[in-house]
């Protein structure tokens, strides 16, 4: 059923990629191992930047999320600092032990590859300061947002070999 799944959202998303999105198997021997390339959106910090990212599925797909991690530096209030991202489309089904996110907000099976990529394009325009995954950098993004800015245009820079 996964690779059923898979399958059928690769030829999706080639069909009609969202726009600043690439996506796909890395091989065609393994459709659990994605890459994809997102192009940081127009007027944020992001702007112009080339992120590579790897969605690695589990086997019971469409049953539990991926999980993604960005495989270029970012500095992100929603990306750990070793490029794992986390937001609420990512978690596991059901309530929140936290009582912090609605189960609607979480992982069902009806989101999709695209659902996903169109979220983390949107996490990056507006970033959630209120559910970190790195500390520092919604410190920084609260606390100084110019600095902030910069220290994301300096990772965009060297995300272009800049």
């Amino acid at each position: 059923m996964a690779m059923r799944r898979l399958l059928a959202e690769y030829k999706q998303i080639t069909r009609n990629p969202p726009e600043g999105v690439i996506a796909g198997p890395k091989s065609e021997d393994n459709l659990f191992e994605w890459e994809a390339v997102i192009v940081g959106p127009e007027g944020t910090a992001y702007e112009d930047g080339v992120f590579s990212a790897t969605l690695s599925f589990p086997k019971d797909y469409p049953m539990e999320p991926p999980k993604m991690k960005f495989n270029t530096r970012i500095f992100h209030p929603n990306v750990f600092p070793d490029g794992e991202v986390c937001i609420s489309i990512l978690h596991a089904p059901g309530d929140d032990p936290l009582g912090y996110e609605s189960h609607l907000e979480r992982w069902s099976p009806v989101q999709s590859v695209e659902k996903i990529l169109l979220s983390v394009v949107s996490m990056l325009a507006e970033p959630n300061i209120e559910s970190s995954a790195n500390v520092d950098a919604s410190k920084v993004y609260r606390d100084d947002p110019e600095r902030y800015r910069v220290l994301a245009q300096d990772l965009v820079r060297l995300s272009l070999g800049l």
